[in-house]
């Protein structure tokens, strides 16, 4: 027999806010005794080409919706994406082309079904219904709510008060994604925290357009990027992309803190919040190293993007990089020159981006040819074949002559 209650509080695993989670309870139970199913709805904007794990902690939550009677509505906003979500933002955003949406958009759709069910899930743009509005209706629409409400949102309160530029255009972004939800009838929307004002308009708009339903919303937490600090962001180079490699996965996953583990095990594991609060335990009492607790998150998140031979396979090699010092079974190889000075023999195999940074790297003891630590900055090698290191992470093949 199913029980409702413990699905309700591994469904609670890692949000951050739910509103009406009375409705949220009746629309799983439906699910179950009368095989009614609902609807759950995401927007993303195509405005960058690739998703990153922030991107899948909600993305995870909704495919626990799936198991539970959730179709996922996923809604690429190809039409909004062209204006630009203001939430978080101190400036107007620049505005993206038709063409760099669309690709992104493809990219997006491509990249979901690592995490989502396909057979559970509706593609829309919102450029389908929005292309179609006519003047009078999207005045009809910017009617629905007034200036001042608008301006109690935090980040348009802010830049009002700097005498910030807001554009009408961010003004009718928010209306626009709650439009969205009034043309989907969508029962769920779900976000970022970051996104609630653009939430709970939905719920005003389902009201106002009479739609006979008003969503429930559930939020979720952004985040943290590899640096323990700062949500997740391609912008701050913190992230781990889901198409990256096997390899470079499974190696930034076990680069984070100890500390950041436990907030990545509840968002992205599909441990329940008992099995972690065990791992947690047994890693505080000493029965459980925090590495191999990182190990196994780090496996985990692999898996889940490509399988679980690749996934071993990608802890081998870090072991034996790490481990074991031994070099990688792949490194890219480059040509250059005889006599080609060290500093630009770094960039040139880019593991370097500027000579200054690497002659930095030289300097901090961190490089080295064939495994041997070199501190000559001035260096010029001669024919032959080097393997040339940055750290533990970094290597290039380098045939010489």
């Amino acid at each position: 027999m199913v029980n409702l209650d413990e699905i309700f509080k591994e469904l609670k695993k890692g949000i951050s806010e739910i509103i009406d989670e009375d409705r949220i309870k009746d629309l799983i139970k439906n699910f179950y005794e009368k095989n009614e199913n609902f609807y759950v709805k995401i927007g993303m904007d195509p405005t960058a080409p690739d998703l990153h794990l922030g991107h899948t902690v909600t993305l995870q939550k909704m495919a626990f919706l799936q198991e539970h009677g959730a179709i996922i509505q996923f809604l690429i906003g190809d039409f909004t994406a062209q204006i630009g979500d203001p939430s978080g933002k101190s400036e107007t955003r620049k505005k993206l082309s038709k063409d760099v949406v669309l690709k992104n958009a493809k990219t997006y759709e491509d990249q979901v079904f690592k995490v989502l069910d396909k057979d559970k899930t509706i593609i829309m743009f919102n450029s389908e219904w929005m292309n179609k509005l006519s003047a009078a209706e999207m005045i009809e629409l910017s009617s629905t709510y007034n200036v001042a409400r608008m301006l109690e949102r935090d980040d348009f309160a802010k830049r009002y008060k700097n005498e910030t530029p807001i554009s009408i255009s961010e003004f009718l972004y928010p209306l626009i994604q709650g439009h969205d939800s009034v043309v989907m009838k969508c029962d769920i929307e779900m976000g970022g925290n970051d996104q609630k004002f653009n939430l709970l308009m939905g719920r005003h708009l389902q009201r106002v357009y009479n739609v006979g339903k008003e969503q429930a919303i559930i939020m979720m937490p952004l985040l943290v990027g590899l640096d323990g600090v700062n949500k997740m962001s391609k912008s701050l180079n913190n992230y781990i992309g889901v198409t990256e490699d096997p390899n470079t996965m499974y190696a930034k996953v076990l680069s984070i803190s100890d500390e950041l583990m436990w907030d990545w095990y509840r968002l992205l594991s599909k441990k329940s919040l008992k099995e972690i609060e065990l791992m947690q335990e047994d890693v505080k009492n000493g029965k459980l190293h925090p590495k191999k607790t990182k190990e196994d998150l780090a496996l985990e998140i692999t898996e889940r993007f490509y399988n679980k031979e690749l996934a071993y396979k990608a802890k081998d090699e870090f072991d034996k990089v790490h481990s074991e010092n031994k070099l990688p079974s792949e490194i890219e190889e480059f040509s250059a020159e005889e006599g080609i000075w060290i500093v630009e023999a770094i960039v040139k195999c880019g593991l370097a981006s500027s000579n200054g940074e690497a002659r930095r790297h030289i300097k901090a003891n961190a490089f080295s040819i064939n495994q041997e630590k070199i501190d000559d900055e001035q260096l010029k090698l001669k024919s032959g074949e080097y393997v040339l290191q940055i750290g533990k992470k970094k290597f290039a093949k380098l045939k010489v002559g």
